[in-house]
């Protein structure tokens, strides 16, 4: 019988390019629970798989009760159909965010444009108006 993988805090900090401390802020969440070999943490195949999707999620801008509940729903059941339509309903609202940000940023930049515009030709106009004077 092979004994299961397992990793260390340093392997998986090194591996998602995260700090150990971000990994223990996971545990603290309950996104994370690592067995204990004396005091240092031993994470599954699980826990890694967890960390992964965790960072996934925060990818996408999920927040960790977000991601927690998605992650919990699952706990290895046979049926994940719950587990995909919350995921689909929380990836709806993330768009719908996301989208809304996209359409307040479009206008911002419009505003910019014209103002940079505005600016333009102020200067445009100060710089004939000084070589009328100088000219008489």
């Amino acid at each position: 019988m092979t004994a299961e993988r397992t990793y260390t805090i340093t392997e998986l900090a090194r591996e998602f390019g995260i700090t150990p401390r971000a990994i223990r802020f996971y545990e603290d969440q309950g996104l994370l629970t690592p067995d204990r070999a004396g005091r240092a943490r031993v994470y599954s195949r699980a826990d890694r798989t967890r960390l992964k999707l965790s960072l996934r999620g925060k990818r996408l801008g999920l927040t960790l009760a977000e991601i927690k509940e998605i992650l919990d729903m699952y706990g290895g059941a046979s049926n994940t159909a719950p587990q995909l339509d919350r995921f689909l309903k929380v990836l709806g609202e993330r768009r719908a965010a996301l989208a809304q940000q996209l359409e307040d940023i479009e206008v911002v930049l419009g505003e910019i444009d014209m103002l940079e515009r505005q600016c333009r030709d102020l200067l445009d106009h100060r710089t004939s108006d000084q070589a009328q004077n100088q000219g008489t």
